[in-house]
């Protein structure tokens, strides 16, 4: 078994699978390295000897300078390497340009058509609340609501959450805009919005944000003006999930996949496990004809 990895050609370290002791003798290269101490899992190891000053080399680029002279088998971390952007207030990357990636054929996912074009990969039945006050009632609705699932429907799940009211500036907006973005998303073959009547966010606000909707798909219940709303909801996820349960699976080209990505948090691993991964992903859609942006925020998007 693989006990590390070196992953450029031109890397002056290499990266330790599991837990290394002290001493222990290993072939890189065809040269041998003595560890002169124990190395951490996802750790990095000195391949050579590096001087003080010297750029340290990993995936093939500079990630640092030797703060000291670093003898080969060393453990090189935070205690002998500091960051080379120093008092660099405007960070630019210059990748190395690879040889694009551009797909032979079309390739399908099987996926659900809406009625403004786009497509989903699931066929769901959406309770969305407006606000927190009513996250109670849209879970009770959900509860009874299962015995309605047929046919294509996947699922009839409710969305609580704490907001909707007392929010104000750019808080009450991210709230609003990232509620119609849910109304309007394509996995949702039917949406009941559930409000309460007296929010900030209340539906008739939200209307202005959601845009044109298909009524058959999107439907809309005040509380405070039912006698009933449990029973009002009901009647109407029944309605919406008969509606849902017309769409059917059909071949659509994978360059209309939205795939949101996040970073999870850094390790010493993920840069040479999860993030190679999620490139190359993003490579093999991007070559059957998908863009490749950003929504400003801590995670990419990719389509």
């Amino acid at each position: 078994m693989q006990v590390f990895i070196k992953i450029h050609p031109d890397d002056k370290v290499a990266v330790a699978l599991e837990p290394l002791i002290a001493h222990r003798v290993l072939i890189v290269d065809g040269e041998e390295i003595i560890l002169t101490e124990p190395i951490p899992q996802g750790h990095k190891f000195a391949l050579r000897d590096i001087r003080e000053g010297e750029e340290i080399i990993k995936y093939g680029a500079a990630v640092g300078i030797a703060k000291s002279n670093i003898k080969k088998g060393s453990w090189v971390h935070t205690h002998n390497m500091k960051t080379g952007l120093g008092d660099l207030l405007t960070y630019t990357y210059e990748p190395k340009q690879a040889e694009p990636l551009i797909s032979q054929e079309t390739h399908y996912f099987q996926g659900f058509r809406r009625m403004d074009g786009k497509a989903g990969v699931r066929n769901e039945v959406w309770i969305i609340p407006t606000v927190g006050c009513v996250n109670n009632v849209a879970s009770a609705i959900e509860r009874r609501a299962q015995e309605f699932l047929k046919g294509s429907v996947d699922a009839i799940a409710a969305f609580p959450h704490p907001y909707g009211c007392s929010q104000m500036g750019d808080d009450q907006e991210n709230t609003r805009r990232i509620l119609a973005d849910l109304i309007r998303h394509p996995n949702a073959g039917g949406v009941l919005v559930l409000g309460l009547g007296c929010e900030n966010s209340n539906i008739d606000k939200l209307k202005g944000y959601i845009g044109d909707y298909d009524p058959d798909r999107v439907k809309f219940l005040i509380a405070q003006e039912s006698e009933d709303e449990i029973e009002d909801g009901l009647k109407l996820v029944k309605e919406l999930t008969e509606y849902a349960a017309g769409f059917e699976r059909t071949s659509i080209p994978c360059s209309e996949l939205i795939v949101g990505m996040k970073c999870g948090g850094s390790d010493g691993l993920s840069g040479i496990t999860a993030n190679p991964a999620v490139g190359r992903f993003s490579d093999l859609l991007i070559a059957e004809g998908g863009d490749d942006y950003t929504d400003g925020s801590a995670g990419d998007v990719r389509r």
